[in-house]
């Protein structure tokens, strides 16, 4: 986990967010790559270096975010971007290869019934990066417990688990395994990947509708510090995968959530 992004939006939650991640990066000694997007349309008569002038001051803004953290020595690289938000997560992911995007659910969205906003809904539908959320009021601590949920124990590449891998390592993470078999499942589905077994210290199968309604139902009683769960087209987010955009009430989530993906 050498390079860890994080996406800055508009809420007050930033510098927090910020710290977190920086306090993550610490554990590993990882580089954090900053980022704030910024929109120039260009007109006739614009000045020439407009771009350069605006791109100054959100580099400035950043600074500003920058300053109001405690860096623990962490090498933090600040960015500035031209354009939507998602095409810079990928430019900075193509300059510098990304290991892990960490950011808060609502990065510009400040509706108090939404969870997932735009800007942070695309980001983790549309890249295949490993992404860490990080609610409001989390501050970083190692992580004792873990719940990982599925409803398919195949994982087509074990690169997938890395970040596990990773996190069981460095905190000696208690991972317990949540097997969520819905009306759909097959025979297969149910034989677990043999790295992730591996890696878990218990299994708990489950009968629910969807994968969702299982982590209602089992989540109490493992009170884990992260959830963790898979980056399928038809996994847990199955409506993520419909809109950017998911509502406290469809999922709500108070812990970190780490989506694990892996680049094509």
């Amino acid at each position: 986990m050498k390079n860890i992004l994080v996406p800055i939006g508009t809420s007050a939650n930033s510098v927090k967010t910020l710290q977190y991640a920086i306090d993550f990066a610490s554990s590993f000694g990882s580089k954090l790559y900053i980022m704030q997007a910024f929109t120039l349309i260009n007109k006739a008569g614009n000045i020439a270096n407009i771009e350069d002038i605006v791109a100054k001051s959100t580099t400035d803004q950043l600074e500003g975010i920058l300053s109001k953290v405690d860096k623990k020595g962490v090498s933090v690289t600040k960015a500035a971007y031209n354009g939507d938000v998602l095409d810079g997560v990928k430019a900075v992911d193509n300059q510098y290869g990304i290991d892990l995007i960490i950011l808060e659910p609502k990065t510009i969205d400040i509706r108090e019934e939404v969870y997932l906003g735009q800007t942070s809904g695309s980001i983790v539908k549309k890249t295949n990066i490993p992404t860490l959320i990080v609610p409001e009021g989390n501050t970083f601590k190692p992580y004792k417990t873990g719940l990982v949920a599925f409803k398919s124990g195949i994982v087509k590449r074990d690169a997938i688990l890395d970040p596990l891998v990773l996190l069981k390592d460095k905190f000696k993470l208690n991972l317990n395994l949540l097997l969520v078999k819905t009306p759909s499942y097959t025979a297969e589905d149910l034989e677990i990947n043999p790295t992730l077994k591996k890696l878990s210290n218990g299994l708990q199968t489950t009968e629910n509708t969807t994968t969702f309604e299982g982590v209602l139902e089992h989540f109490q009683e493992n009170q884990p510090d992260i959830l963790i769960v898979f980056r399928r087209k038809r996994g847990f987010f199955t409506k993520l995968w419909e809109k950017n955009i998911i509502l406290k009430r469809e999922f709500r989530c108070s812990i970190p959530l780490l989506v694990l993906s892996v680049k094509k």
